[in-house]
């Protein structure tokens, strides 16, 4: 492959329309393979999307909303981070959003070879073959390679990837599954939940539910990542903010109603995280008397991991590549293809990502796998997301002249009042995530917490490692990553 590290992308890049990026948003927050571990909280599931709504969801899309009009150089959450705090602090934002998408993998694609192995009618071979660490490993890896292959291509291939990917493999099963799923109680069935209204409050006093509902804020996580697109539709000032309120209004219906289809028919006591989807979907057919439909399903929600992996793997990578030509990773990883993308970045990830896949088999249990891995996967988020929150307050008063094409409103007491709110639920997210969940086995709760606070360690501590070696010669003499404002302002004077 050639190497044009320091050639520019074309400038006949695709644009994306408002549509598009609604759409991608939509596919890199939802995931229909999360709506069983909340299932289980029946009725009270709808206080614990609308709760996590108000104090994540609504605060991280007009924060993002805001940083990504105000400040729309690139570099997404590490420009916006760098000019509050400074690079290190950004560079740590940056490191972790990239780190955690990179753990997250694994645990999105189980749900694809989940679903996969949903294709044979046979529902009991089915839930074998599910369960099997070999077969999971396989289809994860397979999935993971060929998303990283359509990357490769570039941000034209890739938007039509998730486009096209999450209407038929995440929004279009998403109606199947709330249109039967209500259908069937509709239609007299007795459901698996008791529906009366006093069940909608969830029982405070059982420690044990919170713990697990508190992993609920990162379900929305994500409406911020494709903020690096900015540039890449047109009238982005008008059309961005558009996108992400469309696009999480959307979110927050598909999580609440998909949720309740989902325990309307299966029993609380024979939920599992990474079948019951497919299980619902099966037991939904037969009802409808259409058991033909449960492989049609099966593939479709594998297309939608695709999607979804596909636009996770295209974003945070090409955030870092800005950060890396700015001078923060050595030349290696500044390497670009002739479709602008980063290469390099993109094959480290996939080499990190069958790494950690592999810890499938190794564990005891597909399940005691997924739990540590999402639950990694949260705390790192949570890092960035309390540093992009801090930053956003800051900014309101260090750069008050700053233009913002979207502001908040309220002013300042708006942001402080929103961005409040996502520093706060973010870190008790943060602080729960640490508490071993007690309706999953995870094995030893004390190996549990010590691998997560080892891990969360060991990747905190890297960045701030490969700032501290960085040398002023990694810098691409022709990137185009403009100074922060603070810089500016210094060469000014």
């Amino acid at each position: 492959m050639t190497d044009t590290s320091t050639k520019k992308p074309s400038s006949g890049a695709a644009k994306l329309t408002v549509g598009t990026l609604i759409v991608m948003n939509i596919v890199a927050v939802v995931s229909l393979r999360g709506l069983p571990a909340e299932a289980e909280y029946g009725l009270s599931a709808i206080f614990y999307y609308l709760f996590a709504a108000v104090f994540f969801l609504i605060p991280v899309s007009l924060v993002a909303a805001e940083l990504a009009t105000g400040w729309s150089e690139k570099g997404g959450v590490f420009r916006w981070v760098g000019e509050a705090f400074g690079p290190r602090l950004a560079f740590l934002a940056m490191a972790m959003l990239w780190i955690e998408v990179t753990v997250w993998f694994p645990t999105g694609l189980t749900f694809g070879a989940v679903s996969l192995a949903f294709i044979d009618p046979h529902q009991t071979f089915d839930e074998a073959l599910a369960a099997n660490k070999f077969f999971v490993l396989g289809i994860v890896l397979f999935i993971y390679w060929l998303a990283t292959f359509i990357a490769f291509k570039g941000v034209g291939a890739f938007a039509r990837v998730s486009k096209w990917g999450g209407i038929i493999g995440t929004i279009v099963p998403a109606i199947i599954l709330i249109v039967l799923g209500f259908s069937y109680l509709f239609s007299g069935q007795t459901p698996q939940i008791d529906l009366a209204w006093d069940q909608v409050l969830p029982d405070f006093s059982n420690f044990d539910n919170i713990v697990l509902a508190a992993s609920i804020f990162l379900f929305y996580a994500g409406m911020e990542m494709n903020a690096i697109h900015v540039k890449d539709i047109d009238n982005p000032t008008k059309n961005y903010p558009k996108a992400i309120i469309l696009a999480a209004a959307g979110t927050v219906a598909i999580f609440v109603l998909g949720t309740l289809a989902i325990a309307f028919i299966i029993p609380q006591s024979d939920i599992s995280l990474t079948q019951s989807l497919l299980v619902a979907y099966d037991d939904m057919f037969k009802w409808a008397h259409i058991p033909w439909m449960g492989p049609i399903v099966a593939v479709m929600l594998a297309i939608g991991v695709l999607a979804s992996v596909v636009t996770w793997v295209a974003g945070p990578s090409s955030g870092l590549l800005e950060v890396a030509k700015a001078g923060y990773l050595p030349h290696w990883f500044q390497h670009t293809n002739k479709n602008g993308m980063a290469t390099h970045i993109l094959l480290v990830q996939a080499v990190l990502v069958s790494l950690l896949a592999v810890l499938f088999v190794v564990l005891p249990s597909v399940q005691a796998a997924y739990q540590i891995l999402s639950q990694l996967t949260v705390i790192l988020y949570l890092i960035m997301y309390m540093l992009m929150f801090s930053a956003a307050i800051y900014l309101r008063f260090s750069q008050p002249q700053r233009a913002r094409p979207y502001r908040i409103p309220g002013g300042n007491a708006g942001m402080i009042i929103l961005g409040g709110m996502g520093l706060l639920g973010s870190l008790t997210a943060f602080l729960f995530s640490f508490i071993p969940p007690a309706q999953i086995a995870v094995g030893s709760p004390e190996v549990y917490v010590g691998a997560l606070i080892g891990l969360t360690v060991l990747f905190v501590l890297l960045p701030f490692v490969v700032y501290q070696i960085r040398k002023p010669g990694w810098r691409d003499p022709d990137s185009d990553f403009a100074l922060f404002t603070w810089e500016n302002k210094g060469k000014a004077s």
